[in-house]
């Protein structure tokens, strides 16, 4: 034990305690997701960063928290009561924060973090990732926020948009925007 200490190499400083990882609470299609949540763990923990996550213990979210708690930093994870049932199978991952609900998680997210990372997920992780963003062209925060870098790309924007689009356009011609 004393010689596996003594032969790894020292830890790299970091300007940061805490990250925020906005992530998947499935594994993704992609095997490479599943190893850069892994990578990612492993170098917070090398960094001596702890993990503030969404407080799933599956999928992406199960991977980066287990990769950081096994690796001696602390995991705070925030999680609203109604998606426990969900997304925490078996043993919880780390300090695990219960909330009412979303905006409260995100409150809570952001106030304990002090920067942001987004790793590939749903239309939560892009929701996430879009209002931590807005926050801080608003001047709500200056906390860096990186993204996974094939993630978010023109074509899921555009996805995005033509979705939203006719959903929108199908609302209006039920009527179902406009309350009498």
């Amino acid at each position: 034990m004393e010689n596996q200490q003594q032969q790894r190499q020292p830890s790299i400083k970091s300007r940061f305690r805490r990250v925020c990882v906005f992530c998947g609470s499935s594994p993704g299609k992609n095997p490479n997701y599943q190893h850069a949540a892994i990578h990612l763990g492993k170098q917070l923990v090398e960094r001596n960063i702890d993990l503030v996550y969404g407080g799933g213990s599956i999928g992406l979210m199960g991977l980066v928290s287990q990769a950081v708690y096994d690796g001696g930093r602390h995991v705070l994870g925030v999680i609203p009561r109604t998606l426990m049932p969900r997304e925490i199978t078996g043993e919880t991952v780390g300090e695990v924060r219960a909330v009412s609900g979303m905006h409260q998680r995100k409150a809570e997210m952001a106030r304990q973090a002090d920067a942001f990372i987004a790793l590939p997920g749903g239309y939560g992780t892009l929701e996430e990732l879009l209002e931590v963003i807005t926050w801080a062209q608003l001047g709500i925060h200056d906390k860096p926020v990186l993204r996974f870098s094939s993630f978010i790309n023109a074509k899921f924007i555009f996805n995005i948009a033509a979705l939203a689009s006719r959903l929108f356009q199908s609302a209006l011609l039920n009527n179902s925007l406009i309350k009498s």
